[in-house]
């Protein structure tokens, strides 16, 4: 590819990408003007792509953690020859385009991962990657490197301040993922302006501490030396390269330097400006024409790789026919349908326990009969329950272990599930208590968000943590998780309902957080996987057509509401018992299922749950009552912590007392 071509190519990429911002009348110019040859060179000239198949699975993975530079990517990418046209790109940031604000996964071709928080990108690599290597050690032979691919990250110096980005570069050095490049496009530039006094640390020296290789490039507009940079980061592949890359932001205008240019259009004459400055004659939307040279010559070379990949692909089979069949069986997600499965039905824990030992038992079920499940906890696994006991720890020296230690990094380690869950190949989980859910929101919050099936293990659920105190014991997580669209959130009474909520995550591709107990629980009588599977059931009838009161409940509160059913008997007060484990499950439900559980007929109702009772106002209605816990806790033995906060089967009872007479006269 000769220079003309890609001079053309970074001219066309500045162009049209602030031509895009100025018709949207939105954007970020001040990146895609900045660093447009560094993202030509990468995707020219070492990419290993096919434009014309995009999930070619051996493809490296380029992620734009700075994900603002959106219109960088898209023009990028349509130059490449992604079925991204001119016309896309005249209608960025409008409703319904193809090219939103900021990069969405499965709704841009080419993109591979959802992007804007800043930093996220980074650990989002930093999965990727770790699935290459691990899926790379797992399946590869001599001679024949069927999973053999690089990761790239693209940032600037706001994802650098995130602290996401130290916890993800501390993982990726420990880990010696080599095949993880970052390249830091550094402006020294923010929304607020210079960066000086407020990002004064040796940002080089910080990544080098932590077991990178780190490179410089004083100048961006070199594409030499960013290529040669690149080939000498690809070389190390023992350490994760950072790539330090100094641009101009807004470069070529009269903006160039400035903050001005970061998060608005240029405006008509400072645009006007940039294409005199470029010699552009060309027509709105338009790319330089020498440009289908690059074109041509990107989508013969991805179409090339994707070929001797597949040839590659026939000899491994016919070699190695057995692990190239579960090779493929990983790469396509598969798990047992767990809902209709006699074996896994067998396995469901009896019996009374705190539900993480039953979940313990449950996913190490599970990791005999999905080799491709990976995961571990912030630093919590053997509180958390979720080691796998038969199943090495990864490291960089055992690069096929697939119990991972996260270290105490919430928020790192949920971001890296989410790069292994759009790798491919594994089904990962991740564990804390659930009082951390807190740190790890904004990964959280893009796994539900790319409907990533992710399973979040949350542990010591409620102010039965106990002596810990009230900095332990989660009383609005409940609410919070529940809040976030296309996340499941379980919360089972025993072992028959948290092999629902196993079955629920891997029978379907959604995100699921499961929500277990630290205490020991009882589990009632009438508890079924099948029923649970609806989250929301009748547990515990009662003996008319028509109940006095419903109670219902989740978790640990649904054994008092059986003893509170025979407490109101003596009463002559005929309560239903309602498990409701999942309520996302249970809103999914036929309206006619949800009306024989809960009918609309029946207004005394009481919820119990030791947590927040902001969810349950749409169950209750009017008239009905709640026992949760909407303040703090305090440091005391669980069972005293109970009591005093009304969680017995009297004060149930006497809330559905209340209930009775309030609904009575309506």
């Amino acid at each position: 590819m000769d220079n003309k071509v890609m001079s053309a190519v970074i001219d066309s990429v500045r162009v049209l990408s602030a031509e895009a911002i100025e018709k949207a009348k939105s954007g970020h110019p001040g990146t895609p003007l900045g660093a447009a040859p560094v993202v030509a060179e990468l995707f020219g000239r070492h990419l290993k792509h096919n434009p014309k198949n995009p999930s070619f699975f051996d493809r490296d993975r380029f992620v734009l953690s700075a994900g603002h530079a959106s219109s960088m990517l898209y023009v990028m990418l349509h130059l490449c020859g992604y079925d991204i046209a001119l016309e896309d790109l005249a209608n960025f940031r409008q409703l319904r385009s193809k090219l939103p604000g900021h990069p969405e996964w499965g709704v841009t071709p080419g993109v591979e991962t959802s992007t804007g928080p800043l930093g996220q990108g980074i650990a989002n690599a930093v999965g990727f990657a770790l699935a290459e290597k691990v899926l790379a050690a797992r399946f590869n032979k001599p001679g024949m490197p069927l999973v053999d691919h690089f990761t790239y990250a693209f940032c600037g110096d706001g994802c650098m301040m995130e602290g996401i980005s130290c916890e993800a570069a501390a993982l990726a050095g420990t880990w010696k993922l080599g095949k993880l490049i970052v390249i830091y496009d550094k402006n020294d530039v923010t929304i607020e302006g210079g960066i000086d006094g407020v990002a004064d640390e040796d940002v080089g020296a910080r990544f080098a501490s932590q077991g990178w290789q780190v490179l410089e490039c004083p100048d961006g507009n070199d594409t030499e030396a960013v290529g040669a940079a690149l080939t000498l980061a690809k070389a190390d592949t023992e350490r994760p390269t950072l790539v330090i890359v100094r641009t101009t932001i807004g470069y070529g205008t009269s903006k160039a330097g400035s903050a001005s240019s970061h998060g608005a259009p240029l405006g008509a004459d400072c645009f006007a400006g940039l294409k005199e400055a470029l010699g552009w004659k060309e027509a709105p939307f338009t790319a330089k024409k020498e440009t289908a040279a690059f074109t041509a010559e990107v989508c013969a070379a991805g179409a090339g790789a994707e070929s001797d990949w597949n040839k590659l692909c026939r000899a491994y089979k016919s070699a190695y026919p057995e692990e190239y069949a579960e090779f493929l069986s990983w790469i396509k997600g598969k798990a047992p349908d767990l809902a209709r499965d006699e074996e896994f039905l067998a396995a469901v824990p009896a019996g009374d326990d705190a539900t993480r030992n039953h979940s313990g038992k449950l996913l190490n079920y599970l990791a005999g009969r999905m080799p491709n499940l990976i995961g571990g906890s912030a630093d919590l696994g053997p509180s958390n329950m979720t080691i796998m006991k038969d199943r090495e720890y990864y490291s960089a020296s055992s690069p096929t272990g697939t119990n991972i230690h996260f270290g105490v990094r919430e928020q790192a380690m949920a971001a890296v599930c989410n790069g292994i869950a759009l790798h491919g190949g594994f089904r990962p989980y991740c564990s804390t208590f659930f009082v951390f859910a807190d740190y790890m929101k904004g990964s959280l919050r893009m796994t539900a968000l790319m409907n990533l099936p992710v399973l979040y293990i949350l542990s010591h659920d409620s102010i039965g943590v106990g002596e810990d105190g009230p900095t332990h014991q989660p009383v609005e997580q409940l609410v919070m998780l529940r809040s976030v669209p296309n996340i499941r959130v379980w919360r089972p009474c025993d072992g028959r309902e948290t092999a629902a909520a196993y079955a629920s995550h891997f029978t379907g591709k959604h995100p699921t957080a499961l929500v277990t107990s630290r205490q020991k629980l009882v589990s009632p009588a009438g508890t079924d996987v099948e029923r649970a599977l609806r989250g929301g059931y009748v547990l515990a009838d009662s003996s008319k057509e028509t109940p006095d009161v419903i109670l219902m409940g989740s978790g640990s509160e649904v054994g008092l509401l059986v003893e509170a059913k025979k407490l109101l008997e003596e009463k002559n007060v005929d309560a239903r018992v309602v498990s409701v484990p999942c309520m996302e499950e249970f809103e999914a439900q036929k309206e006619s299922y949800k009306e024989s559980v809960l009918p609309s007929s029946v207004r005394a109702r009481v919820a119990v749950e030791a947590g927040s009772s902001l969810s349950w106002g749409k169950y209750v209605g009017l008239d009905g009552m709640t026992v949760c816990k909407d303040d703090f806790g305090a440091s005391a033995p669980a069972a005293l912590l109970f009591e005093i906060n009304r969680f017995t089967a009297a004060d149930v009872a006497q809330a559905a007392l209340k209930s009775v007479r309030k609904a009575a006269k309506q």
